[in-house]
């Protein structure tokens, strides 16, 4: 009975990898940290690019919150996605660790939170935020929650009891116009989100100063179902790496990738935020 049950399990393991490979479709997403329009415009030249390196059909398919995202990629819904860190390891827990960080941009092993405040409220230390309103983004979202919270834990400031109340933005570039149109005293987002403002709309940015920079971590990666077939995951992995600056239709998907290169990545590389998550009690 129990040679049977291998053989079965063989068979339905090779019939699964053949139906994929057959089916010629992959299905790839992002958590939602920014808006739609954004994700749009970010991710199709990426996914046309994939598809003609990989030589399978490429669906992206936008999701409106992060754990939708990590319930795709459970459900086998979802075979690629772009997350946060602490977004994988909530997949990674969720799948039953069927999931695997496999690329991600040289900048994200060096990532950084920025804590920013409105010009008019004159501060220049985090001391100065004590008793004030205070915006993260999406409270699964690694750097514009977890890895602040975090930081913030290590100055032992309990953002609970340090703010006078605490509010979920959702996306960074929300935490942003909360602080612009001060509905919020501060808040806290992805820095490199925070440097395309500067750069985009510097007649607004104006208006808002960095308070507080965070020590680096890892962060964003593009993570991959293990059931995916590895000759699929090499292919994703080298298409990535291909891309050359030098290249100018490779230039203008890394431009919007925000990326000057893609590196291969590892679990290993994230255990900071799973002990980050644990502590904060995020996870069990």
């Amino acid at each position: 009975m129990y040679k049977i049950t291998i053989i079965l399990i063989t068979i339905f393991v090779v019939i699964f990898n053949k139906s994929l490979i057959a089916k010629d479709l992959l299905i790839m997403s992002s958590i939602p940290d920014e808006s739609i329009t954004e994700l749009h415009k970010k991710f199709l030249p990426l996914t046309n690019y994939l598809e003609k390196k990989i030589k399978m059909k490429i669906k992206f398919y936008p999701v409106t919150d992060y754990a939708a995202v990590v319930e795709g990629l459970a459900k086998n819904k979802i075979d690629l996605a772009w997350l946060g860190g602490f977004t994988y390891i909530q997949a990674k827990i969720r799948s039953n660790n069927n999931v695997l960080p496999i690329i991600q941009r040289e900048k994200d092993t060096r990532f950084t939170s920025v804590f920013i405040s409105h010009k008019d409220n004159k501060v220049n230390s985090l001391e100065d935020l004590r008793k004030k309103s205070f915006s993260f983004g999406s409270p699964s979202s690694t750097s514009g929650h977890l890895m602040p919270r975090s930081f913030l834990r290590k100055k032992n400031i309990s953002p609970e009891v340090f703010f006078s109340r605490i509010a979920y933005s959702g996306a960074h570039d929300a935490t942003i116009y909360s602080v612009l149109g001060k509905k919020v005293f501060a808040g806290v987002l992805n820095s490199l989100v925070w440097q395309k403002f500067l750069k985009e709309k510097p007649e607004i940015a104006k208006d808002l100063n960095v308070v507080f920079t965070t020590p680096e971590y890892y962060d964003y990666n593009w993570t991959i179902r293990k059931d995916v077939p590895k000759k699929i995951r090499r292919k994703l992995i080298q298409a990535f790496m291909d891309l050359d600056k030098d290249n100018n239709e490779h230039q203008k998907i890394l431009n919007l990738q925000r990326a000057s290169f893609y590196l291969e990545t590892k679990d290993e590389n994230y255990q900071k935020i799973f002990e980050a998550a644990r502590e904060s009690k995020l996870i069990k």
